[in-house]
């Protein structure tokens, strides 16, 4: 049958799908099939194609599912009965008509070096960068942007333009940073991908920390088929820079406790009559009957920071920092046995965040997940900030569980603050009292439909449905147990750097 268009935009404008039958030999990256899971058929994009054991099989992303649910899939269960999207062809760059190129050759760039307010700039510049101040001096006009020691371990920063008002235009010279910064943004995205190779492309990942340096389609393909970590064997969920070695091995092993890595079964036996360290490398501030907390710096022990870095990829999608860990604070909670102290989940904090932050990354690894660590990690990074006497709030974006995590934990927290009979606590008490930013406490009486307009003021009501939830909630926990974090067992005071061990050692 010859292919034909089958899909329109929700707004009335058609977009061309070429669709058809396919058979083995005729599929490529790009195509979305029917492929069969859990006894259903589910449309899937075929992101990699690979000959095992001389058997064709393909890596798929199924619509409308998480990426952790990506897998490799064998040609039988591929439905090629059904019709299959072709990719669409790739559209031709535009060539530049003559006239820009005048227009070009004719117009001098912004950033030039002969513009005196340029000059007048750079110089302000030096004195601002030789004052340890500058960072957290905001400039009237000019767009926020992080400084170099906050090194975010999340997503690319999205740039924004400021709303400015039509009769206060901005000055030139106070708009150009932004101007370059997204053109140099725009180019750095504009690098044809047959720029890299697969192993350039892995050290950039492993080195470069940030996958938006990333032009090609090797990250969106889970690259380890199963790894073993203590008695556990685990799936991970996505790619993760691990070296090339690794990508052909059924198995790789990872030690415990000090997390180095292995291909070989024999080589990781090795090592583990070797291996020394029971807990991780760091000073433990807190402990309890069931869990320890660990501080590690980043600068001190790098390797195993690095390796924690790469590990966590496995598991999470937005994660980019791999390599330069030393801005960071590493929070490891640990369970204790006679054999040592077992990783459960970990968090890291920038050590000086300009967003006051105070958790840059945090998971807990999958084979405890749904046992309420998750809950207790982030309960002890605000324990942490109450004692540093501010607020603050998890990096942007987050992931999809750990925005549910999240979620919930303000709920709790919030309600019962309530419930206890603060019955006149505006948003900045509930703030003050939860070490909570007042936009997440806004958030969350506003998904909990707890603010009300009454007299010309906004009020916030404690409703029969939320306290019905809040009584089931605590039935269960006295069921299965509820686990918090005693701030008495907490032996830590905020740390204090020096310049040096806050930025990158570049």
């Amino acid at each position: 049958m010859a292919p034909r268009d089958s899909s329109h935009e929700p707004g009335g404008t058609p977009v061309p799908v070429e669709t058809g039958f396919a058979t083995l030999a005729t599929l490529r990256i790009g195509v979305k099939a029917f492929v069969e899971k859990d006894g259903e058929k589910r449309k899937a994009e075929i992101l990699s194609i690979q000959t095992r054991r001389g058997k064709p099989t393909f890596y798929v992303h199924y619509e409308e599912f998480n990426k952790r649910l990506d897998e490799w899939v064998a040609a039988e269960r591929l439905d090629l009965s059904r019709e299959v999207e072709w990719p669409a062809p790739e559209k031709p760059e535009k060539k530049k008509t003559n006239n820009q190129g005048k227009n070009s050759k004719n117009t001098l760039p912004k950033n030039s070096k002969n513009d005196p307010k340029n000059k007048k700039r750079s110089k302000l510049d030096r004195e601002l960068s030789g004052t340890p101040e500058a960072s957290n001096v905001n400039l009237p006009g000019k767009a926020r942007r992080p400084s170099k020691a906050t090194g975010k371990e999340n997503r690319e920063v999205l740039i924004t333009s400021e709303v400015v008002d039509d009769a206060t235009p901005k000055p030139e010279d106070e708009e150009m940073d932004l101007v370059d910064v997204q053109d140099a943004a725009a180019a750095a995205k504009a690098v044809p991908p047959e720029l890299y190779s697969r192993e350039e492309e892995i050290e950039k990942l492993r080195t470069g920390g940030s996958m938006t340096q990333n032009q090609t389609e090797i990250s969106r393909v889970r690259n380890l088929e199963k790894i073993q970590m203590g008695k556990f064997e685990i799936e991970p969920w996505y790619f993760s820079p691990y070296p090339v070695d690794f990508v052909d091995c059924e198995m790789v092993y990872i030690c415990e406790f000090c997390l180095s890595y292995f291909g070989d079964v024999t080589q990781f036996e090795r090592h583990r009559t070797k291996c020394t360290l029971l807990h991780p490398p760091g000073n433990e501030i807190y402990r309890d009957d069931y869990v320890s907390f660990f501080e590690i710096d980043g600068r001190r022990q790098r390797t195993w920071c690095r390796n924690l870095c790469l590990l966590s990829k496995l598991f999470l999608d937005h994660k980019t920092l791999y390599y330069d860990v030393d801005p960071f604070l590493f929070y490891c909670m640990c369970t204790r046995d006679e054999h040592g102290c077992h990783l459960v989940g970990y968090f890291s904090k920038e050590k000086e965040s300009a967003e006051q932050y105070n958790v840059a990354c945090i998971l807990t690894l999958p084979q405890y997940q749904r046992k309420g660590f998750g809950k207790l990690l982030i309960a002890f990074s605000y324990e942490l900030s109450k004692r540093e006497g501010k607020t603050g709030s998890p990096e942007k974006p987050l992931s999809d569980l750990g925005l549910l995590g999240y979620r919930a934990y303000w709920q709790e927290t919030i309600v019962d603050l309530l419930m206890d009979g603060r019955v006149e606590a505006n948003i900045e008490e509930l703030g003050y009292a939860t070490a909570m930013t007042t936009n997440d406490v806004l958030h969350t009486l506003q998904n909990l439909n707890m603010l009300r307009y009454s007299k010309n003021q906004h009020v916030i009501v404690l409703t029969d449905a939320v306290i019905e939830q809040r009584e089931r909630q605590k039935a269960k926990e006295k069921i299965k147990g509820r686990r918090t974090i005693d701030p008495d067992r907490l032996q830590w005071k905020p740390p204090v750097f020096s310049a040096a061990s806050r930025t990158w050692n570049w």
